[in-house]
């Protein structure tokens, strides 16, 4: 949601004349878009901030955005106070403090209080910042802001407010316009995109917004995330399954094995309940016939450490997973988060050793099942579409989201390319541009000609 929300402060500034600076000594705006769902995250939006503070004093006609979730929609009070060089504080997804200050319009001055937050409204003809113009294969688009599920250890719904969908028209215009300037890929996004469509009377849910998105022309893939378990639909799974176009990838966090800690963390299923879903999804999605790989991939997020998890109820998240053999699992070491239910009323009660402990079984555990997945791959061919070049190679990724490096001298920029696999490990692949069949037209001489 970050990457989605940079995008659209870039483009905002260019619409006022300003372009991209490759250093921040350089520029005359600086913009900080943070994230705070991790005490980590959190340190390195601080530090870097503090590290902003020596330019404002040398140039006091820098200004300095501070923006996302470090700022939140409750006001900014005490960070004005904390960081009284910062000229200009905007709340998640929203570049209109920003634009009303680089433009002097008091009309569009934003107004925070405790209670309430008027976001600006997102421009869905959105124009791409010139420096990835015809340059950006895949990219996001939100389709749902903010969260009202309120887990007890996330701090999202207090940052970036109560859940809202925006209008299909809307997105599905923003969709065209980045598909004009070469876009080939769409991540739909929202903490529960699964929830899409609740708040609007009348509206398509996730799975219709999908069929809309489907529609339009030039687009080569769509993807969506992050889905919650009590919200993936058998309708959803029907689409997934029917439209070409949405690739067979689905992020659906556990976050925990045990049932207790599930509880504690207000997620709303037993693991029983997910383990039901993960049958569900692959049985649906996965039409491998006799290919060695599935048809589907998925992903999960997990959180060791969370308060007063023993050793007992993590070993559970571990069989869990092991059981389960993901795709991917994002891992994490609890920390709380101040204004939480779980900071408020949970203690913190595991070592901080010991979480780093569980996280790196976990990780090794994850590692093992990515690499026995992946091998399935090796000498398949596989659609690839390629993004970038990085040092040298080719990358991109395949329906499942497996990451995929070529060498080529080819501009493989955009492209859907068959690749075959000839080497694989448990977070990426190689492979080389499989060769093109080509159709041989027989022609009849004459005598005479030959």
């Amino acid at each position: 949601m970050n990457v989605a929300d940079s995008l659209r402060v870039a483009s905002s500034l260019e619409r006022l004349g300003y372009e991209s600076s490759s250093k921040a000594e350089t520029a005359d705006v600086i913009v900080l878009n943070t994230c705070v769902v991790r005490q980590s995250a959190e340190d390195k939006a601080v530090g870097r901030l503090h590290s902003l503070k020596p330019l404002k004093k040398k140039n006091p006609e820098l200004v300095i955005n501070l923006m996302g979730c470090l700022v939140g929609v409750k006001g900014h009070t005490r960070l004005k106070e904390r960081f009284p060089f910062v000229d200009v504080f905007s709340p998640p997804s929203d570049p209109g403090p920003l634009v009303a200050y680089l433009s002097q319009d008091e009309s569009h001055q934003m107004t925070l209080d405790e209670t309430e937050l008027r976001y600006a409204v997102m421009d869905e003809d959105l124009m791409l910042p010139l420096d990835t113009r015809g340059e950006l294969v895949a990219t996001y688009v939100p389709a749902v802001l903010g969260c009202s599920h309120a887990c007890t250890f996330c701090i999202i719904p207090y940052k970036r407010g109560v859940e809202r969908s925006r209008q299909e028209g809307d997105i599905a215009a923003e969709v065209r316009s980045l598909v004009a300037q070469g876009v080939k890929e769409i991540t739909l996004l929202g903490q529960i995109v699964d929830r899409y469509g609740k708040d609007i009377e009348n509206g398509p849910d996730l799975a219709g917004l999908l069929r809309i998105v489907h529609e339009v022309e030039g687009l080569e893939r769509i993807r969506f995330l992050t889905s919650h378990p009590n919200w993936m639909t058998d309708n959803l799974l029907d689409v997934v399954a029917e439209l070409p176009k949405v690739m067979p990838h689905i992020e659906v966090p556990v976050q925990a094995g045990d049932n207790q800690v599930l509880e504690n963390m207000k997620r709303g299923y037993k693991a029983d309940d997910y383990r039901r879903l993960v049958a569900k999804i692959r049985e649906r999605l996965d039409n491998r016939s006799e290919k060695p790989y599935p048809d589907v991939a998925i992903a999960t997020d997990i959180i060791v450490g969370f308060s007063g998890e023993t050793e007992e109820q993590f070993q559970r998240t571990y069989d869990l997973l092991a059981e389960l053999k993901m795709d991917v699992a994002h891992l994490a070491r609890y920390s709380t988060r101040p204004g939480t239910v779980a900071e408020r009323r949970m203690p913190d009660n595991v070592p901080d050793e010991e979480k780093w402990r569980r996280f790196r079984v976990l990780e090794e555990l994850q590692e093992s099942i990515a690499a026995g997945i992946n091998a399935r791959y090796l000498g398949e061919k596989v659609e690839v579409l390629f993004e970038e070049k990085v040092r040298g190679r080719w990358r991109g990724r395949t329906p499942t989201n497996k990451l995929v490096f070529v060498e080529s001298e080819e501009n493989l920029r955009g492209q859907l390319r068959e690749v075959q696999i000839t080497w694989t490990g448990p977070w990426s692949m190689q492979g080389s541009i499989a060769r093109r069949q080509g159709v041989i037209q027989p022609i009849a001489l004459e005598s005479s000609e030959v």
